[in-house]
């Protein structure tokens, strides 16, 4: 285990090195933010309580999803690993001494971690400020808290496996391209990046909760707001351990496929 977390490491310290890149970001999140809190209050004063969450909560929700950004979103891989498909320098990680999976996973946890540490307490500290009605609340209670935080670790290897597993898919195409643009829109969509779930109608909603993407930052974030709750939070949690294990299993098998006939340039 030691030497994927000093991969981590790594990763993580080239991460926090990229200051003026994370200030645009961040200013580009809160105007963004605030952006979709006040979409939502237009229409939040049009439906009232038809809406399928409280404002606040929504409100609470977008926050959150714009603080911790860098830990859920599938669209801002890893592209030094496409690169190294695409060139055969993959050569080089298949000589060293250790499961190239594993060192994947840990290298795209620790960019993850470190993007995310530079944003989000800013981008919280902002939200905590805010004027009513946009001002983040605090979690509902401090078992929803604790709820939060393990959903979101379990969410976060969720997301990295599936990550992961696109990168083993690469192998078997000419360019990576395809699987990122087919799988960042699905996973922006389905995962309650761009709309909160609990807006979709309720027949599809029953297909997406029976797929991964729900359970990234859809669970977490609607925890911590309170908009999932008791039996419910057991039954999301169970679906995320579930999926964990099928996507880091199904990860590793295709990963042993793609080592045993890897071509590099021919040999």
């Amino acid at each position: 285990m030691r030497k994927y977390y000093m991969f981590f490491k790594l990763r993580f310290a080239t991460g926090v090195q990229y200051r003026s890149v994370t200030f645009a970001a961040l200013t580009t999140q809160l105007i963004w933010g605030l952006m979709e809190c006040l979409l939502y209050k237009v229409v939040a004063e049009a439906y009232g309580d038809a809406l399928p969450m409280d404002y606040k909560a929504i409100v609470t929700y977008i926050w959150l999803k714009e603080a911790l950004l860098g830990l859920f979103n599938t669209w801002n891989a890893d592209n030094d690993i496409f690169g190294m498909i695409m060139n055969g320098d993959v050569a080089y990680e298949l000589c060293r001494p250790f499961s190239v999976y594993s060192m994947w996973f840990s290298r795209n946890v620790g960019a993850r971690m470190s993007e995310t540490l530079l944003r989000c307490v800013p981008v919280l500290l902002c939200a905590c400020l805010m004027p009513e009605p946009y001002r983040m609340s605090l979690p509902v209670s401090g078992v929803a808290f604790v709820w939060f935080l393990l959903t979101a670790l379990l969410g976060i290897g969720i997301t990295v496996a599936f990550c992961t597993l696109v990168y083993m898919l690469c192998f078997f195409t000419i360019s990576p391209k395809g699987w990122k643009m087919v799988f960042t829109g699905a996973v922006d969509f389905l995962s309650g990046n761009i709309i909160p779930l609990p807006f979709f109608p309720v027949s599809v909603l029953a297909v997406v909760n029976l797929l991964p993407f729900a359970y990234m930052q859809n669970v977490p974030f609607r925890i911590y707001c309170g908009d999932m709750a008791g039996n419910e939070i057991l039954i999301a949690v169970r679906g995320q351990v579930i999926w964990l294990v099928l996507l880091v299993g199904i990860g590793q098998l295709l990963w042993k496929k793609v080592e045993n006939k890897i071509v590099v340039q021919g040999g």
